[in-house]
């Protein structure tokens, strides 16, 4: 099979590097694990024959993740919200409405938060030895722990490309290939094309802290989740946990050692042939899905009895509508909306809790111009959305968040700060609190001044 032509979609001010190859009848956007390069990914017959034969049941969309192979070089860490926007922007220029979502280990963080966050995009997902936490925990032991990873980095930054980096890397992801000689060169290559030691440190570190468990109950779209019990890297109880917490997601065994599934002709054959069988059972026409992952803010304007009271009436109310319009401006710049305003303050949702947070920031700067104080609550969770309303229970946790803050206050849930790993935003720890109507007690982070 022939190269296929490497194109460039527009993120923002970034460039991303992508291909499309295959006839097939469904779109499948294909995304790699931390290092890739779009062209000498070919140059292994394994990956070339592999890609070749998923054309001709799928119209693949190969990418390269921003800060990775072809794909712009970036300043600091690309955050999950970052790579979705990379990932519709790839759509877009590649023409694909709806596609099928692929991906491996941290890329598959992106493609369940993608999934639960735009579903009327999302045909399916397809993931293999998913990541959705990053390090250790009582409660998700099956991650390695920050020391562990935080050796890893530190020993492949003193040899980053080196004969003997790229043999402890083969031996780790590819152990059948280990006493290949050009396999071992090749992707010694890949990976010094692909990536730099601080891009690959950096990156590392970032999803040291992705936990996008909070999100898995969001999915509804069809999934098909491979795990391989002989990976040597990752353990395969991640992806037990992935498809026991997204409704009907299907669980498929591959064999082996190898992390790269492609470079073992047995695990090569065993995942084409489960994404092949996948593919067909999908339906090739959707309804429209109104339950999405939402990042909900409520403001509230405090102490507006007293300025009612010095303004009057009238008064009061162009000031709060002034105020509400030009909130109402930094929510569209920010990608949200209001959907409704509540006596003192409103009620906006984001597809992204960084951009909530940030919004929250702006809209309590806007207030200290007025001459007005407010308090902001976040949370991020499943919403049922429709033009004029949006419910659901994270709405109801978002509104008593709101109602804990204190004055001039941005407070927001753990779910927020988990899903706004690698942003400059600082979240402070408020402790455990209890919030009315609601079971148990849940940990509340302050959005730090910058």
């Amino acid at each position: 099979m022939e190269v296929p032509e490497v194109r460039y979609a527009r993120s923002g001010g970034l460039r991303i590097a992508y291909a499309v190859f295959g006839n097939g009848p469904v779109d499948l956007v294909y995304g790699r694990t931390a290092i890739s390069q779009l062209e000498l990914v070919w140059e292994e017959p394994l990956v070339a024959r592999f890609f070749s034969e998923l054309g001709t049941f799928c119209r693949v969309i190969l990418w390269d993740k921003r800060g990775v192979g072809l794909s712009d070089r970036v300043v600091g860490t690309p955050t999950l919200e970052d790579r979705m926007d990379d990932l519709r922007a790839v759509m877009d220029a590649a023409n694909s409405p709806r596609a099928v979502i692929f991906g491996a280990t941290d890329t598959a963080a992106m493609g369940l938060l993608f999934a639960a966050t735009y579903p009327q995009r999302t045909l399916g997902l397809m993931l293999i030895e998913p990541t959705v936490r990053g390090v250790w925990a009582p409660d998700f032991p099956f991650a390695p722990t920050r020391e562990e990873v935080e050796r890893s980095i530190q020993t492949s930054e003193e040899d980053w490309g080196t004969p003997t980096h790229i043999d402890r890397l083969v031996e780790r992801f590819a152990p059948s290939r280990a006493g290949d000689r050009e396999f071992r060169r090749w992707y010694g290559r890949v990976v010094r094309f692909g990536s730099s030691p601080s891009a690959d440190a950096r990156l590392a570190r970032m999803n040291m802290e992705i936990d996008v468990r909070a999100a898995l109950p969001a999915v509804h779209v069809p999934t098909l989740v491979m795990k391989c019990p002989g990976d040597l890297s990752v353990r395969s109880e991640s992806s037990e946990y992935v498809a026991s917490h997204v409704a009907g997601a299907q669980l498929v065994t591959i064999p082996g050692r190898d992390h790269f599934f492609w470079a073992n002709p047995e695990a090569f054959r065993a995942s084409l042939e489960a994404e092949r069988e996948f593919i067909a059972r999908l339906p090739r026409t959707a309804g429209v899905e109104d339950r999405v992952l939402e990042t909900v803010l409520f403001v509230d304007v405090v102490e507006s009895t007293r300025r009612v009271a010095a303004l009057g009436d009238h008064g009061w109310r162009e000031l709060l509508d002034r105020f509400v319009s030009a909130s109402r401006s930094e929510i569209g710049r920010y990608r949200g909306r209001i959907v409704k305003t509540t006596g003192d303050g409103f009620l906006a949702i984001f597809d992204g809790p960084t951009r909530g947070v940030r919004c929250a920031e702006a809209v309590r700067a806007l207030a200290q111009r007025e001459g007005l104080v407010v308090r902001a609550g976040l949370h991020t969770g499943e919403c049922l959305v429709s033009e004029t309303e949006v419910t659901g229970i994270a709405v109801h946790i978002a509104s008593r968040i709101c109602d804990s803050a204190g004055t001039g206050e941005i407070l927001a849930s753990r779910t927020v700060r988990d899903l706004s790993v690698g942003s400059e935003v600082r979240f402070e720890e408020r402790g455990a609190r209890e919030l009315k109507g609601l079971q148990g007690h849940w940990e509340m982070f302050r959005v730090a001044p910058e």
